[in-house]
């Protein structure tokens, strides 16, 4: 894998032979040796938005909302500058601060939820972005997603981050059945090991970004297929399969 977050080129996929049924204990074991061949296919994974403290991290995983990291990352830098504390936020001219973030969509709700954690931070944590998931989510804008990219990424406390990448995925590698992002954190919580949460959670996304993808995942050129129930949702010859791999990055 290069830095570029393209995958490493890997032998064609064998069609996964396992018996309908699938014990409790052979779920979590197939569900570990995925996350550990994930950790071998991406060993450079990490968090694809831009920010150099707690702060910038939540504002840009605000912003991030229905729109590219890519996007995020492009309007940041002037952001970053102009804004630097959480006071800065809560005092923000509104109409300077929709033109910085016009561009990732949404931008007069983001700009709100902004201006208002700006001021909650200030006036509940002294200006400092609180390191629990319980106080995150009382904040404006912030739901579970958005707190657990702020601990795992800002803070080193494991977090799953159930974005459509990753739930698509665990539903694909049949490690929960259920939609709802709190229950399938919590599914796929009860069979990874929390210490990996935060890798894994990106490991998936990169992996749902570059080959799994929802329309036409590269079934016939993905590591994982023998490993995968949901192999042969894509195209399945490694030829057609390999022209639907993207490469990265995405940021």
């Amino acid at each position: 894998m290069s830095r570029n977050g393209s995958p490493a080129p890997a032998a064609a996929p064998r069609q996964p032979s396992r018996p309908r049924a699938e014990t409790r204990l052979a779920l979590v074991r197939r569900s570990r040796r995925i996350n550990r061949e994930l950790a071998a296919l991406y060993p450079d994974a990490h968090c694809e938005l831009d920010f150099t403290n707690p702060l910038e991290l939540l504002v840009a995983t605000i912003l991030s909302a229905q729109c590219t990291d890519r996007r995020v990352n492009a309007v940041t830098p002037a952001l970053f500058a102009r804004y630097r504390t959480a006071e800065d936020y809560a005092a923000a001219d509104r109409e300077e601060l929709e033109a910085i973030i016009q561009s990732t969509g949404f931008f007069r709700a983001k700009a709100n939820n902004i201006m208002k954690l700006g001021h909650d931070l200030s006036e509940r944590y002294g200006g400092d972005v609180p390191g629990r998931l319980s106080d995150l989510v009382t904040l404006p804008g912030v739901g579970r997603k958005t707190a657990n990219v702020v601990l795992g990424n800002a803070f080193d406390v494991p977090g799953i981050t159930v974005d459509t990448h990753f739930g698509r995925l665990a539903r694909r590698f049949g490690w929960t059945d259920e939609t709802d992002p709190v229950k399938v954190e919590k599914e796929v919580g009860e069979l990874i090991p929390r210490k990996d949460w935060t890798m894994l959670s990106h490991r998936l996304i990169w992996h749902g970004r570059r080959i799994c993808h929802s329309r036409r995942p590269a079934c016939g050129a993905c590591p994982l297929a023998r490993l995968c129930p949901a192999f042969g949702e894509g195209p399945t010859d490694e030829p057609t399969a390999r022209k639907l791999v993207k490469t990265g990055p995405f940021s």
